[in-house]
């Protein structure tokens, strides 16, 4: 029923619901901006499913948009689109009062790492990680069914090659990693070894997180048929994580524009990473906004640095 039908007329009924006429009477117009805009953020969310709304947002102002973050997640609502995703918290045994060292440049500390998956016959493969602490940058990964200390060495010879020698490794204790002949060739190449306490990863948070991404992004959303598709899908994702994935601690800039940035700076004012999510886990950079390294001795530490004399 319309409302000259229940009401009379239209002015009538506009005088009987306190509106005015040119409401009655004006045809609603979507602005094709918004629209467009609207289109923009699903075409984004089905693209990249794992993506949260503040991730989205960066992405949209990326590309010129100007655009709020709770606009982005009401949209995202309406049309259904939410991460759903599981955290297995480790359970730690007391409050860590210590203090690692903490990156405050490029190349100043490294992160590797294992990883493992499987194709889709069943076959399990492992993925040798590579991260540069400070920029957050993947520098390098490598897939194969087992990795011996060669392919450990030239993988990192090759990021050496590309991304310059780091000051310090950091890694667990793995057989890997504590190898006679990994060793001997760190030694040669002047970079100190930065073992962590036994059974406490969250103190390789940087690589541990890395990991969580790649896991959740990447690896629990493809099928392998092979390990050489494995490491075709692997080295892209690399690609897109290093140079069009906004980092939340790095204020959502790519880990490659901001490590570019940071190489460009003379001045070394470059803004540190974010350290919210490194003080929950005892780790203590700047202090106060200063540039200074902190503090750092060798009995204050739950880590193992292997002093390389020569």
């Amino acid at each position: 029923m319309s409302i000259k039908e229940g009401w009379g007329n239209g002015a009538q009924a506009c005088r009987a619901l306190g509106i005015a006429r040119s409401s009655y009477y004006h045809n609603g117009q979507k602005d094709p901006r918004k629209e467009q805009m609207k289109q923009e953020i699903i075409g984004l969310s089905e693209k990249h499913p794992r993506y949260g709304y503040r991730r989205i947002t960066a992405l949209l102002k990326r590309a010129g948009y100007k655009i709020n973050a709770k606009r982005v997640a009401r949209i995202r609502r309406e049309e259904g689109w939410k991460v759903y995703k599981k955290q297995n918290r480790i359970k730690r045994l007391g409050i860590s009062t210590t203090q690692r060292r903490r990156a405050l440049r490029n190349n100043e500390v490294w992160s590797w790492d294992f990883v493992w998956d499987q194709t889709e016959g069943g076959s399990r493969f492992r993925i040798l990680t590579l991260i540069d602490e400070y920029n957050r940058q993947c520098l390098a990964m490598y897939a194969n069914w087992s990795i011996r200390a060669e392919d450990v060495i030239r993988m990192v010879q090759e990021a050496i090659s590309r991304y310059g020698t780091p000051e310090h490794l950091r890694s667990d204790n793995g057989p890997e990693f504590i190898a006679y002949r990994i060793q001997d060739w760190l030694l040669s190449q002047q970079i100190k070894i930065m073992y962590i306490k036994p059974g406490s990863p969250w103190e390789n948070g940087h690589i541990e997180s890395f990991h969580d991404k790649l896991r959740d992004e990447c690896l629990n959303r493809e099928v392998f048929s092979s390990l050489q598709e494995a490491r075709i899908i692997i080295e892209g994702w690399r690609k897109e994580y290093n140079a069009f994935r906004p980092h939340s601690a790095l204020g959502y800039q790519t880990p490659q524009d901001y490590a570019q940035r940071c190489t460009k700076q003379s001045d070394g004012g470059c803004a540190p990473p974010n350290p919210a999510p490194l003080a929950a886990a005892g780790v203590q950079g700047e202090q106060g906004g200063g540039a200074t390294a902190p503090m750092w001795q060798e009995n204050q530490t739950t880590e193992t640095l292997v002093e390389l004399s020569f």
